[in-house]
């Protein structure tokens, strides 16, 4: 089986489309479409070739370094190292100046320069300071009243609803019942994460206001918004897009 036709299998197994792997690799559809029939010209250049390789397999689930090794094959190996040597060696030889003996006459005027500052700031310092005294209060001075302390709120009465304090964060957790492509933003759009969730897998995210998700695969995970369940939504359909927000998910 080619490049090609493995990258095909494996993202039809995983449930994703060209267009979901093109969001979560920023490759162009028309690049993956023709790797996948393992056309790679239009990729510029055998580095991003392998760029590209190691993106989408990444994506589907697959180890990229067997397709990468067979990739190198076909298309005349992989880039040969450079040597340290050549690398860091110079052209040229670099000519060092002579290094001088100090100067130890400067040294020294430098050294009695000092000592002669440092005197007259001690002198000037002892002499013109002045001796600071704290106020103390005056024995019998009645000191200033104290101020007074605001009233306790009185407790709610027996059978007054109470009302809880607003959220300040949407929070979202989500545990994958089988493997599907799954995609969560956060405010302004902002990407949190993209990518595969295996079986099993639980993760959780949080924004201010808002977070949207797309599912891959309707019913394949099972989601708790801000602390209650919200099921498994899209049971037996196709890809979910939803958003949530603090007050979700709504009562009645």
């Amino acid at each position: 089986m080619s490049i090609g036709e493995t990258l095909a299998k494996e993202r039809q197994q995983a449930g994703l489309s060209v267009t979901q792997v093109s969001l979560q690799t920023r490759i162009r559809e028309t690049v993956i479409r023709g790797m996948e029939t393992d056309d790679f010209s239009t990729c510029g250049g055998n580095f991003y070739a392998r760029g590209h390789i190691r993106s989408i397999s990444r994506v589907i689930g697959i180890d990229p370094e067997p397709l990468v090794s067979e990739f190198d094959a076909a298309h005349g190996g992989a880039p040969q190292p450079v040597s340290a040597v050549s690398a860091f060696e110079p052209e040229q030889p670099v000519a060092f100046r002579e290094r001088r003996s100090p100067n130890w006459s400067a040294a020294m005027a430098l050294a009695l320069a000092l000592v002669l500052v440092y005197g007259i700031v001690q002198v000037v310092g002892h002499g013109g300071g002045r001796e600071q005294r704290t106020a103390q209060q005056v024995a019998g001075t009645p000191s200033a009243p104290a101020a007074p302390r605001p009233p306790k709120a009185a407790p709610p009465k027996n059978g007054a609803p109470v009302v809880s304090a607003p959220r300040k964060s949407v929070e979202l957790r989500v545990k994958a019942k089988r493997t599907t492509w799954f995609s969560v933003r956060g405010d302004k759009g902002r990407l949190l994460y993209g990518g595969v969730l295996r079986t099993g897998e639980e993760r959780r995210w949080t924004a201010k206001k808002k977070i949207s998700v797309v599912i891959g695969v309707g019913g394949s995970v099972r989601l708790t918004v801000n602390g209650k369940d919200a099921g498994a939504p899209g049971q037996g359909k196709g890809v979910q897009r939803l958003s949530f927000d603090r007050g979700d998910p709504e009562t009645t």
